[in-house]
């Protein structure tokens, strides 16, 4: 396998976002930036007043919509989008067509290209793309990760073959054909004047290793994919337009590519699809980041953006589509080099007052299924996440020996944190030891808790305490946490539980039907008639 080099941001490590991937990992990065500095965090459901305002904003799924606010004033997002980003620059970055309108009244680069709308005819999409030349792109008019997208279509018949396969496979009918752009792919991240990241986006490969299957070096890449905290929401999947594409290029899902050689398994750089996410923020041009900039001034109400573009060989580039609710996590996460603070980036947009309040980002965080679980239930529709320490956090962690592994110590602990106001947790150690984590903003209440691990004579037969500096970061609260042989046994003896009272569901519903089936059920039906005619006349 290719060496991996990356370096990711120590405040969003792996541990810190472990519940927040896929979709939520966008919305999560950016409110946990935000409530960091000392803002209030809300999450909300669609339901909530604020967000009936934004029709653009309706989803389904909780987890996506939350504010922050400070004394002076709340702002309100979506994933990365926030309320400075209007309703109109969001339909606009919809509309592949209009995007490119608006571009080009700018006077920034985009493929020459035209919409066809559903009743345009196949006579009327061939002639037009033999009029600008081929290789040609189609692509839906409003259209995401990369379906339904068509690059390098060298010929008519390729044409009307593709023109065939998205409507039969997507339903797409309103389309644009432009000119094939040849060059390197790039997803960069524009708020106001500057450009805060970039990534190269290159389409799904392996690298061969002179033993493996190209099918085995898929799984192995999937698996390297699985320990990023974006890609492991998008591995590369291996279907028949896969097994096409490599196909052409004389490879089989058999084949052991060479020592060193790079096989494609498509030609869409789209992440989602199991597309590298390479940071180059360093090594772009400064006139590829004017052109970004440019490209998102071109809309109005759009204070941010992510901008998707080509590199052609001139070093000059076209814009392709903008995202103002773009996923940031390949930024957040690349696959090889630095990674960006986007969060940074938008809280010091939104609350500038905020900027130099990020003394702690290395230490506090919270847990995001306890502020879900409400809104997920319907038993709320707003949650309000407990602040997060605003002054220096002292961390200890202590290693207790003896006899010190039963539950009831471990609460215990729990609440002898909570009287003095620490976060942290205690945990089994295999050779069963117990680690106890705590932190607070006052460094004497931090020291005075190892006094707490020696009272619970009655629970505990305590040893030895050894202490030592702590540098994690820390979830705020106090969890008693247990070690994978005991998730192991928790969740078999659960799993059994839910077995158990579906049995005993199932019984009582087919005793319930044999009684409802019964002759003194029947038989007593009219004087059941009687008594709920007598209650109703009574109640009158």
């Amino acid at each position: 396998m290719e060496e991996i080099n990356t370096e990711w941001l120590p405040h969003l490590s792996n541990e810190i976002v472990a519940d927040a991937h896929g979709y939520l990992l966008d919305a999560y990065a950016v409110a946990l930036e935000g409530w960091r500095r000392g803002l209030t965090l809300r999450w909300h459901v669609k339901d909530s007043e604020k967000f009936k305002e934004m029709t653009t904003w309706f989803v389904d799924n909780p987890g996506q919509l939350f504010s922050l606010s400070s004394k002076d004033k709340t702002h309100y997002f979506f994933r990365t989008r926030g309320d400075l980003v209007s309703n109109e620059a969001v339909r606009i970055g919809k509309d592949k067509d209009e995007t490119k309108q608006a571009l080009l009244k700018a006077g920034v680069s985009v493929p020459e290209g035209k919409r066809f709308q559903p009743d345009s005819t196949i006579d009327a999409m061939l002639n037009y793309a033999n009029g600008i030349g081929y290789p040609v792109v189609i692509k839906p008019t409003d259209g995401s990760f990369g379906r339904g997208v068509i690059t390098n279509i060298t010929s008519s018949g390729e044409l009307e073959h593709s023109l065939a396969y998205i409507k039969n496979t997507y339903n797409y009918t309103d389309i644009i054909i432009e000119r094939y752009i040849p060059g390197n792919e790039y997803r960069v991240y524009v708020v106001e004047d500057k450009v805060v990241g970039a990534v190269h986006r290159i389409p799904a490969n392996v690298q061969g290793d002179g033993v493996h299957s190209i099918k085995a070096l898929i799984e192995l890449k999937n698996e390297e994919r699985s320990l990023n905290p974006r890609l492991i929401s998008c591995p590369i999947q291996i279907n028949q337009e896969l097994v096409d594409f490599i196909g052409r290029h004389n490879f089989t899902l058999e084949t052991v590519p060479a020592n060193g050689e790079q096989v494609f398994l498509n030609d869409k750089s789209n992440i989602s699809i199991g597309g590298d996410p390479v940071d180059v923020l360093d090594d772009l041009p400064e006139g590829v980041k004017r052109s970004a900039v440019q490209a998102v001034k071109a809309v109005d109400g759009l204070p941010h953006c992510a901008v998707d573009l080509i590199i052609d060989s001139s070093q000059k580039a076209v814009i392709i589509e903008l995202n103002p609710t773009a996923q940031i996590g390949a930024l957040l996460y690349p696959l090889k080099g630095q990674a960006r603070d986007i969060p940074s980036a938008l809280i010091n947009y939104y609350f500038p007052e905020t900027a130099d309040q990020q003394l702690h980002k290395r230490q506090a965080y919270f847990d995001f299924h306890d502020m879900l679980d409400p809104l997920q239930s319907r038993d709320a529709s707003v949650t309000t996440v407990t602040p997060a320490p605003t002054e220096k956090l002292y961390m200890k962690s202590y290693i207790v020996s003896g006899e010190v592994q039963e539950i009831g110590y471990h609460r215990g602990l729990r609440k002898q944190a909570f009287e003095r106001y620490l976060h942290g947790f205690v945990m089994n150690l295999e050779d069963g030891n117990i680690e106890v984590v705590v932190a607070g903003t006052d460094p004497d209440m931090v020291d005075d808790f190892k006094h707490a691990l020696w009272e619970d004579e009655e629970r505990a037969k305590v040893l030895e305490v050894k202490e030592q500096p702590y540098t994690e970061p820390i979830k705020v609260g106090f969890e008693i946490k247990t070690d994978l042989k005991t998730q192991i046994e928790d969740l078999k003896r659960y799993k059994q539980e839910l077995e158990q009272l579906d049995y005993a569901i199932k019984k009582a519903e087919v005793k319930n039907r044999k009684y409802h089936r019964s002759l003194s059920w029947k038989a007593a039906k009219p004087i059941r008639v009687l008594g709920s005619l007598f209650k109703n006349n009574k109640q009158r």
